[in-house]
């Protein structure tokens, strides 16, 4: 059941997913050879994470190939193992993950849109 604040929650995560496919469009090569966008991406996975969490308990179901406890456990790997990141792993998780999670969710995103312009209208 959608509410005002699961819609802005699922915007945010679409955000946050199109901010990852800026960082992918650069290319592995640039992501690899530069720090900041190693932490851009790795803060934008943990907060992907702790969305996850937010969406699974307000009983959001992820469609197919989206799996809020990976993400939840993505967030916590990145946070208490940031020593022991592998920047393949993290770049496949952008790269390839992330943009499925983004094909997958379009519909949802628009149905959060849909609401939150029912609710403006009032």
């Amino acid at each position: 059941m959608m509410d005002v604040r699961t819609a802005k929650e699922l915007l945010h995560v679409r955000d946050w997913l199109d901010r990852a496919q800026e960082i992918v469009k650069l290319g592995n090569d640039v992501y690899l050879a530069d720090p900041l966008l190693q932490e851009a991406g790795d803060s934008l996975m943990m907060k992907l994470g702790e969305a996850s969490n937010r969406l699974s308990k307000a009983g959001v179901a992820g469609p197919k190939g989206v799996e809020w406890p990976a993400a939840v456990a993505n967030r916590n790997w990145l946070i208490h193992q940031y020593d022991q990141i592998d920047r393949d792993i993290t770049w496949a998780t952008l790269a390839k993950d992330l943009t499925a999670w983004r094909a997958a969710l379009t519909p949802t995103f628009e149905a959060a849109e849909a609401y939150l312009r029912g609710v403006a209208a009032g």
